[in-house]
């Protein structure tokens, strides 16, 4: 007996896998659905990564679902917060019926006979395939595992442990310890106030260059203020929207003013450090504001552990690690028991699988993205990516309920399949328009962008919501049959 075609198969129940599997079972009730997950759990990221202070780099008003509000004022919140949010949002709604766990889908093939994707999926019981009319893919764009890891000279001649920070060890004893962590990004800056609070004895951030640290205070007031008045649902619409607004805002001059708003972040870093801090040398990023993510730090965390003497900043090259730390170019010295490698992560599309059409590879590096979220030439298929510069499930929120309404349109149009059909429109920027080093590094893997719409990343979640949300789905570009 053969097995039943589904309508849709969802890759990944984290963030972006449990958002979509909501609009799904809300906008298409008719269509059946599963969910594959390569881990024994949900929650992806949050699930997964265990070092000391692991947090939320968005705010929760923003990073939380549209439809299920987060009702602590906190902004910032810890990874186990927001699981136990993502862990509520599916058993609510009970998306826990269509998961699959340790089912890793491992190639996915279209055939145009069929009209379908063919599924290779990794289950406890051996090799399984899957058929299913739409693929939608939510696994994100990191490796799980594997981290990037750069090797420094003389890490053999270290007594201590070197550890990397998505890999944490559950017997790691660092109380009353020294440690360096080597790396300037949102893990380092989260990992050294945590380990501080936790009892090391000294923890030094080493860095090759800065990034721009802003403090956010933790409790928001407006949210407090409205919960006062209104019920739940409308007191975290109306922080959500003022907090969107924010983050356009800000963004927006960023780009426009970047030396101003260069100037306003190192004054406000200023502030929260000692008298006579160098600033210059350890706050001054290279680059211009959001051309790379903004580090935010609750309540300032991070500059209180320097003011209070428990942490400290170091930057420049580093020469070797030595016996007892490490060594960098200028002859200082770092002493440390343990080193931390918050050196960054590493991209993977599709958590590793191949995907072809009609049997031959489709490279990902040779397509340009539609909408950021379908892949030309590919039939039936969406992929969600988050924002660069905002909360990352304002975009799969969208990308969701255009899969939702994408699937309603052909439905009442008698249509099988939709091609965004490839255009000679692509642009020289890339589809993640950052320089942050893990991006760059991925830049061989990674589609391209366009130089119009609807090719074109705006990174703008007020002209996506009106495109996606108002817009027409058909277009000279979408091809259906």
């Amino acid at each position: 007996m053969s097995k039943p075609i589904q309508d849709v198969v969802i890759v990944g129940a984290g963030i972006s896998g449990i958002g979509t599997a909501y609009w799904l079972q809300q906008k298409c009730p008719d269509k059946n659905f599963i969910l594959l997950e390569a881990r024994d759990k949900i929650g992806g990221t949050w699930s997964l990564f265990k070092y000391p202070g692991i947090r939320s780099d968005s705010d929760m008003f923003t990073f939380g679902y549209r439809f299920k509000p987060w009702t602590s004022p906190q902004s910032i919140s810890s990874g186990e917060n927001i699981l136990k949010y993502l862990k509520e949002t599916v058993n609510e709604s009970g998306i826990d019926e269509h998961i699959r766990f340790q089912h890793k889908m491992i190639s996915a093939n279209w055939s145009d006979d069929s009209s379908t994707w063919t599924l290779k999926v990794e289950t406890p019981k051996g090799e399984e395939e899957i058929e299913t009319r739409f693929l939608s893919i939510c696994t994100g764009y990191y490796d799980y595992k594997e981290a990037h890891r750069p090797h420094f000279y003389g890490e053999e001649n270290f007594k201590g442990r070197i550890v990397v920070p998505q890999f944490w060890p559950k017997d790691l004893d660092y109380r009353g310890k020294k440690v360096a962590v080597v790396g300037s990004g949102a893990t380092a800056v989260t990992i050294v106030p945590s380990m501080v609070e936790k009892g090391a004895d000294h923890v030094t951030m080493v860095q090759r260059s800065p990034t721009y640290i802003m403090n956010l205070p933790n409790r928001n007031q407006l949210f407090i203020s409205l919960k006062k008045v209104l019920p739940d649902k409308w007191a975290f619409k109306l922080t959500r929207w003022k907090n969107i607004t924010l983050q356009m805002v800000s963004f927006g001059l960023a780009k426009l003013f970047p030396k101003m708003m260069k100037g306003l972040l190192m004054k406000a870093a200023a502030k929260e450090l000692p008298e006579n801090y160098p600033v210059e040398k350890h706050f001054n990023p290279r680059y211009n504001p959001w051309d790379q993510r903004l580090c935010v730090v609750p309540d300032g965390d991070l500059f209180q552990t320097i003011k209070e003497g428990k942490a400290s900043v170091n930057t420049g090259e580093i020469s070797r690690f030595t016996e007892a730390g490490i060594e960098m170019e200028n002859g200082e010295k770092v002493d440390a028991d343990i080193i931390v490698l918050a050196t960054g992560l590493k991209m993977q599309l599709l958590g590793g699988a191949n995907i072809s059409k009609n049997g031959e590879p489709a490279l990902f590096k040779d397509a340009m993205i539609y909408k950021g979220m379908m892949v030309s030439d590919l039939p039936n298929f969406i992929y969600a990516f988050g924002y660069t510069n905002a909360s990352w499930t304002l975009k799969v929120d969208l990308t969701a309920n255009y899969l939702c309404k994408l699937l309603n349109y052909m439905d009442r149009k008698g249509y099988d399949v939709v091609i965004p059909q490839r255009e000679n429109l692509e642009s020289d920027e890339d589809f993640l328009n950052l320089s942050s080093g893990y991006i760059q590094r991925a830049k061989s893997i990674l589609p391209k962008q366009g130089k119009k719409r609807p090719w074109r990343v705006y990174q703008n979640y007020l002209v996506d919501m009106l495109a996606t949300r108002f817009g027409r789905i058909r277009d000279s570009v979408l091809k259906f049959q």
